[in-house]
């Protein structure tokens, strides 16, 4: 799956920042499985059926419906040069079954610890 465009962008009262992503495929119910192995993910079922919101602290946040084509990205705009690399590499590496988490999750923890150090200073 890849991100073909940014579509709107905007800064949020709450200090993140917005960027709406048109996919090159529907988002899928079993993407949001994937990225269970990199943060918390809620079906929203008050919002609709199929409306999912992932999150992955202090690095972004995903919202949108299994079956669209679009997706709402909430940033921690301090960071978002570092994390918004690794949100393309989820997407592009995203192969259902076949997805290759365990070198994911390398890459991951390589950028956690630049992240907190970013936003708290050195640990």
């Amino acid at each position: 799956m890849r991100i073909l465009r940014s579509v709107q962008h905007k800064f949020c009262a709450d200090g993140s920042y917005m960027k709406e992503y048109v996919l090159d495929e529907p988002v899928s119910k079993g993407f949001f499985e994937y990225l269970k192995y990199f943060g918390r993910v809620e079906e929203m079922e008050n919002l609709g059926s199929g409306f999912y919101k992932f999150e992955k602290r202090d690095f972004f946040s995903i919202k949108g419906f299994a079956g669209e084509i679009s997706v709402e990205v909430r940033f921690k705009a301090e960071v978002m040069d570092m994390t918004s690399s690794f949100l393309l590499f989820l997407f592009s590496q995203f192969k259902g079954e076949e997805s290759d988490i365990a070198a994911l999750k390398k890459r991951e923890a390589s950028l956690v610890k630049r992240v907190k150090e970013q936003l708290y200073g050195k640990l």
